[in-house]
C-alpha cells in the first residue's frame, strides 16, 4: 500500500470518528409528545421555541428538543405512533402532553375517550418509553375554556381526566407538570371578567403567547431534575 492511499485512509478515518463523536455531543434528546398544542409548539412563539430560546439566553446548550405533535390526537393516536415519531429518535426523555381532545372530542365529534381506556392507553405509553430507557413527564391538559369559576362546560370530565393522571403519576413515581392546576390558579388571579378565552388560550384550548411562555417555564421546572 503506497503513502498516499494510507494519508487517504487516515483522512477518512479521521473525518469517521470526528462525525462519530459529534453525535456523541452529550446532549440531552427530549421529545415532546402531544396533540395539536405540541404541534404549534415548535412555531415561532409556540413553548418549545419559547424553551429553546429561554435556555439559550442562559447559556445552556446541553438539550436538544424535538416535536412530536399531531391535531386531533387522542391517548390511543399516541400509542400507535409513538414507535415512529418518538421511539425512533431514541430520546432521553420523553414529555407526553394529551387529553384535551378526549374530552373536547366527545361533545365536538361524538368521539373521544372513555375515562378507563384513558387510563389504560396512557399506562400502556409510560411503560413502553420506559422500557426503551426514555425518562417520562407526564402533564395534566391545561383548558377547555378558562372561565375561573369552573362554569366551563367540560370542566368536569377535564378534572376527572386531569386526577387519573395525577393519581397515575403518583403511582408510578413518575414527574407531574400540573398544568391544569396552574392555569386555573392563573385564571383566579388574574380572569377579573370571568372571560372563557384570551388569557392562556386564544380559544379557550390553543395557546396564547402568555400560555405559551408558562407552558415552557412549568415543562423547564421539571426537565432540568430529571439525572
Amino acid at each position: 500500500m503506497n503513502s498516499k492511499l494510507i494519508l487517504v485512509l487516515v483522512f477518512i478515518g479521521a473525518l469517521v470518528f470526528i462525525s462519530f463523536i459529534s453525535d456523541k455531543s452529550g446532549k440531552k434528546k427530549v421529545v415532546f409528545f402531544g396533540d395539536s398544542i405540541t404541534q404549534a409548539g415548535v412555531q415561532p412563539k409556540g413553548y418549545i421555541t419559547m424553551l429553546r430560546n429561554m435556555l439559550e439566553q442562559q447559556g445552556i446548550n446541553n438539550y436538544e428538543f424535538m416535536g412530536a405533535g399531531i391535531g386531533g390526537n387522542k391517548v390511543y393516536d399516541l400509542y400507535l405512533r409513538m414507535e415512529e415519531d418518538v421511539l425512533s429518535k431514541s430520546p432521553d426523555i420523553v414529555v407526553a402532553y394529551v387529553g384535551v381532545n378526549d374530552v373536547w372530542h366527545k361533545k365536538m365529534y361524538g368521539t373521544g375517550t372513555d375515562a378507563d381506556k384513558f387510563e389504560k392507553f396512557y399506562r400502556a405509553i409510560i411503560l413502553k418509553l420506559q422500557a426503551s430507557g426514555a425518562k417520562v413527564i407526564v402533564c395534566t391538559p391545561a383548558a377547555i375554556g378558562e372561565r375561573k369559576d369552573y362554569s366551563n362546560e367540560l370542566d368536569g370530565d377535564l378534572n376527572k381526566y386531569s386526577n387519573i393522571i395525577r393519581s397515575m403519576t403518583a403511582d408510578l413515581n413518575i414527574p407531574l407538570v400540573d398544568l391544569r392546576k396552574a392555569f386555573m390558579d392563573y385564571e383566579v388571579a388574574n380572569n377579573t371578567a370571568n372571560a372563557d378565552k384570551g388569557l392562556l388560550t386564544t380559544d379557550g384550548v390553543h395557546l396564547s403567547d402568555a400560555g405559551n411562555e408558562m407552558v415552557a417555564r412549568l415543562m423547564w421546572d421539571m426537565i432540568k431534575d430529571v439525572k
